[in-house]
């Protein structure tokens, strides 16, 4: 159990349902699929209920990860960590000397360090507050040639359930070419967690020569929740 902290204003642990505000009542309805350990004291702002990865997808991705990366690599970077749910699943799987996990707005940051220790893995985790091309750039770039990039980028909001075929073209507020242009700056081996209605044929542009690329639905209860393509040569199975 995490030791007592006062939350920002704008952070809150939610104990009923009647003191959630009624456009996310149904993500409070899958609060133990978000985080199994809700109870023990999980952070949220409002709007981070909508970016959380449900933490049964969350290991399967992070389980990949862990045994499709390249050889060498040793470091892996959430470059949009949210509240933490991705990030405290890379942390459990053991394979990593250290997560980096990077979020622009200092409450839901606060949410992710608070959730971490909940899960017990705050150690093994370095948070950085800020732009994550600008963190890659400057204060991580020595760690480039160790590093694997997993980004989990904000999709527009929820519009894009309406969407037959999601175009990565016009995602908000970073389509998919400023994305991969941005990482492939710092390394070619990339995962993507995007809509599960994504353009595959946009995602299949950058793939770089025969290197192999791979996407990956990933389901609960029958259904898909969202892909993730692994530029870069993973070995994922």
């Amino acid at each position: 159990m995490a030791d007592v902290e006062e939350a920002p204003p704008e952070v809150h642990h939610y104990s009923s349902l009647q003191e959630v505000p009624w456009d996310i009542q149904n993500y409070w309805s899958q609060r133990y699929r978000i985080f199994s350990k809700y109870d023990e004291g999980i952070w949220l702002t409002d709007d981070a209920w909508f970016g959380v990865t449900p933490e049964p997808v969350a290991n399967k991705i992070a389980k990949h990860i862990a045994e499709g990366a390249p050889n060498g690599r040793s470091i892996l970077i959430d470059t949009f960590a949210g509240a933490g749910g991705n990030t405290i699943a890379f942390a459990k799987s053991g394979k990593w000397k250290r997560v980096y996990a990077i979020e622009k707005n200092p409450a839901v940051l606060q949410c992710a360090k608070h959730n971490a220790k909940i899960y017990g893995v705050e150690k093994q985790i370095t948070f950085f507050e800020g732009d994550c091309f600008q963190i890659l750039k400057n204060q991580l770039k020595d760690l480039a040639p160790y590093s694997v990039i997993f980004s989990s980028p904000p999709w527009g909001g929820p519009g894009y359930r309406s969407d037959e075929v999601f175009n990565l073209r016009t995602m908000e507020p970073y389509p998919l070419e400023t994305l991969f242009k941005e990482y492939s700056l710092f390394s070619e081996h990339v995962a993507l967690y995007l809509p599960r209605t994504s353009d595959v044929k946009q995602l299949a542009q950058f793939v770089k020569g025969d290197v192999k690329a791979t996407v990956m639905h990933y389901c609960m209860e029958g259904h898909s929740k969202a892909l993730c393509i692994y530029y870069g040569g993973f070995n994922v199975q």
